[in-house]
């Protein structure tokens, strides 16, 4: 038998006809520090709490008032986010020392019930047999972020990776032509932005891999609607077959690179590092911190200046960063590739080259004792530190 609390989340989820279930984690109790915007809601079911739809370069508020379990009223706000790089709902102030939003409460179940788009209940289960009783009752088994309860309708809330893939289908059947690298990379995060559940918040070293690889599946997307009716036709010629291949393959070799190269770009805004990209200065280096204006300078202290080369891999090409911008000394590459032999990472450090490595790869190269390979945080925190810029 379900207990009391329970029961009343029970009773008002089918007077309501509709609830939202979701366990409660440490970021929504406030236990990694980083609650204060409140408690995420699912955009795919804005309807059933707020009338504001999810229009972009906009800032919509509605007022909630939610009933909890200790039987007081408190007035909230749910909150559309949609400017700047934010597209997300929230539902936001709880007040100071919220019980039920609490590092104790880590593990419970929320079930947050909409009755109107301005009236609420919220009921917070700590108990495995109530948590149990209720799923049961209402059919609904929180198996990812967010369980729905609406009645008479089987609900499933679409994955972040259904989400996405949704995005990348509908860019690529709008495509009447290759998109140019830019219009790859804006959609990429486009698309990873509206899905991923605080994606701006992931490291960066994950964040980087994770737009460069999406990125590459919407480009074998476009690719394989533009491409195929070509490559599948007759031939007239070898000529002909070996013409329409080496088109496609300079396509793939050249998008390689720049799309690192944008979210490279991309990371380093985040994180507020002031950079140039490509400045006319000797070897045209890939990236140049804080500036071009800078590096001309003769009274800039060398230390603060920062050379960055954006390679997927640098195994025969690092040398060519090392003749950039002379009058940095210490270089460094920022790589994907997949380990370097342990010679030519000595050979690297001889020649004040450092790597710069997602985090994720780490385990591929070898360790070196006197040889230190950087993560992205591990970088962008140097740079902080010698530019003198406040931690984000």
């Amino acid at each position: 038998m379900p207990g009391p609390l329970a029961e009343l989340a029970i009773a008002d989820a089918l007077e309501a006809g509709r609830a939202l279930l979701k366990f409660i984690s440490a970021n929504d109790a406030g236990a990694t520090g980083s609650h204060q915007a409140g408690l995420y809601l699912p955009k795919a079911l804005w309807r059933m709490f707020t009338p504001h739809p999810p229009i972009a370069d906009r800032l919509d508020k509605h007022p909630a008032s939610i009933r909890w379990p200790d039987g007081i009223v408190r007035d909230s706000v749910v909150t559309w986010y949609g400017q700047k790089t934010r597209s997300e709902y929230r539902l936001t102030r709880f007040g100071r020392d919220f019980p039920f939003l609490s590092p104790d409460a880590v593990g419970s179940l929320l079930v947050l019930v909409p009755f109107t788009y301005g009236r609420f209940s919220a009921h917070v289960l700590d108990l495995e047999d109530d948590i149990a009783e209720l799923q049961a009752t209402l059919g609904v088994e929180v198996v990812d972020t967010w369980g729905v309860y609406e009645r008479g309708a089987l609900v499933q809330l679409e994955s972040e990776d259904e989400c996405v893939e949704r995005h990348f289908r509908q860019f690529a059947a709008a495509a009447g032509e290759f998109p140019t690298g830019a219009e790859f990379t804006a959609h990429t995060l486009s698309a990873l932005l509206e899905c991923v559940q605080d994606f701006r918040s992931i490291p960066s070293d994950r964040r980087l891999m994770r737009c460069y690889e999406a990125e590459y599946e919407l480009f074998r997307m476009v690719e394989r609607r533009l491409c195929e009716p070509d490559i599948s036709r007759v031939f007239r010629s070898v000529d002909e077959f070996l013409e329409t291949a080496g088109r496609v393959m300079n396509r793939r070799k050249s998008r390689a690179g720049r799309s690192l190269e944008n979210h490279v770009e991309h990371v380093l805004r985040q994180a507020k590092i002031p950079f140039d990209v490509r400045p006319d200065i000797e070897g045209r280096p890939d990236i140049v911190i804080p500036s071009k204006v800078a590096y001309d300078d003769p009274t800039y202290p060398e230390h603060k200046l920062f050379v960055v080369g954006v390679k997927t891999t640098c195994k025969d090409r690092w040398g060519q960063v090392v003749k950039e911008a002379p009058r940095v000394r210490h270089k460094h590459i920022l790589t994907i590739q997949r380990g370097i032999a342990s010679g030519q990472l000595a050979e690297m450090h001889r020649a004040s080259v450092s790597l710069v490595v997602p985090a994720e790869r780490h385990g591929d190269y070898p360790r070196e004792r006197e040889i230190e390979i950087l993560s992205v945080e591990n970088f962008i925190g140097v740079v902080r530190d010698r530019l003198g810029l406040a931690r984000a």
